[in-house]
């Protein structure tokens, strides 16, 4: 995930600012999804962007990923690749979350895809040509 999570920055040129990554199990994630984007189920990944500016360090916080691997183990047995894969996928998906990007509209989603699968190239992951997250 840190590998994912790095790569996924530098890609974006970022150089400095802190996040955090959380893992969940089904429950977790569906209040989770619940609570802040009114949907009653469990997802394989959510992410929360922060903004806010450390005081004491002048770093900002980029915001939170919560990834369920329960969720993501499913989507790795379905893609027919490792967990870790999927993981690594599901971090990228989520780091270009806090960064900006969207898949809610064509242009998005052509703009996040191209992206992500640049990163898991770069990564060595063998999954490529993301069609839909």
């Amino acid at each position: 995930m840190t590998a994912a999570a790095e790569a996924t920055l530098q890609d974006q040129k970022i150089d400095s600012g802190t996040l955090t990554i959380v893992l969940t199990d089904e429950p977790g994630i569906c209040k989770y999804n619940l609570r802040y984007a009114g949907i009653d189920q469990p997802t394989d990944v959510l992410s929360f962007p922060g903004g806010e500016i450390d005081p004491d360090t002048g770093t900002e916080y980029l915001g939170d990923v919560i990834l369920c691997p329960p969720i993501a183990l499913t989507g790795a047995s379905m893609g027919r690749h490792a967990l870790l894969d999927e993981v690594s996928l599901l971090t990228v998906h989520g780091v270009l979350h806090l960064l900006g990007y969207h898949h809610d509209n064509e242009e998005g989603r052509e703009r996040m895809w191209e992206a992500q699968d640049r990163i898991l190239q770069r990564l060595g992951s063998p999954i490529g040509g993301t069609t839909e997250r």
